[in-house]
């Protein structure tokens, strides 16, 4: 057994794409149907700077097929602040915009934080302790991306397994990656493709991350990544994943994330 893996980008609407990605000619008002036919998630980045209305998601639902999923950024005010207990207020702004009009079209809202916001606990856990289970009857899920090396330590894991939060893994530059498991879903994004690559990473590299995406899925951990607490691994039980080929190499992107599609199979395929 092993969980749905579910493989994107980040938006739909990017002028290089036409051409490349989108057919010529296709109108813009198509893309995200020709989209998520091909993909099995997106990763929306306009939830970040600003509210949508619930008429919005509403049509987002209804253009992509079942089995389809979006995740959110959160908002920016939330997580751009010095004391994180205070956002409650912000938390649930965002919450009430509509979110939920996604219906079973809604996948995780992840939390992204600044490079110099470093581990505090007890400001961490204040803002986990605000994170809502639920709205309008729906399931919400939560993860983070800490982007401070401060934060690869066993206490954060720790942590974020007392919530059942995941963290974020990063493919990046710059930023630190983090695989350990800590709830019931997984998240990475892979920030180090190339335009100068067809499908943004290498063949080579598309076979590993197939691998480790299914180690995830399986209910295990890439044994080729380096975890922050290994000696306290998680419960091994399939899990859901989503992955996304983003930020570098945004221009074959698509393609990337079309590959490692590809090389997942059937059951992890786009509903058509």
């Amino acid at each position: 057994m092993a969980g749905r893996i579910r493989v994107g980008v980040g938006g739909w609407v990017f002028e290089p794409w036409r051409g490349v990605f989108y057919p010529e000619g296709l109108a813009q008002k198509q893309e995200l149907h020709f989209a998520s036919r091909r993909l099995t998630a997106i990763e929306i980045n306009a939830t970040y700077y600003s509210t949508q209305k619930p008429e919005t998601y509403r049509r987002w639902a209804s253009e992509v097929p079942d089995g389809f999923m979006f995740t959110l950024k959160g908002s920016r005010f939330v997580t751009n602040r010095r004391d994180l207990a205070g956002a409650g207020e912000a938390i649930r702004r965002y919450v009430e915009q509509g979110i939920t009009e996604l219906g079973p079209k809604l996948g995780p809202i992840f939390w992204q934080f600044a490079p110099t916001k470093k581990f505090d606990p007890a400001d961490f856990e204040a803002f986990l302790e605000l994170l809502p289970a639920e709205a309008d009857g729906a399931r919400l899920r939560h993860a983070v991306e800490v982007r401070h090396d401060s934060f690869r330590t066993p206490a954060f894991i720790v942590l974020l397994r007392r919530f059942g939060v995941p963290v974020v893994f990063a493919d990046h530059a710059a930023y630190p990656g983090i695989p350990d498991v800590t709830g019931d879903f997984v998240y990475a994004r892979l920030q180090t493709g190339s335009d100068e690559v067809e499908t943004a990473y290498p063949p080579t590299e598309l076979d590993a991350w197939t691998r480790r995406l299914e180690a995830w899925a399986g209910g295990g951990r890439p044994e080729d990544l380096e975890a922050v607490a290994p000696e306290a691994p998680a419960p091994v039980r399939p899990r859901e994943v989503f992955a996304f080929i983003i930020h570098e190499g945004k221009v074959r992107a698509p393609a990337g994330a079309q590959a490692l599609i590809e090389r997942l199979g059937a059951a992890h395929a786009p509903a058509g």
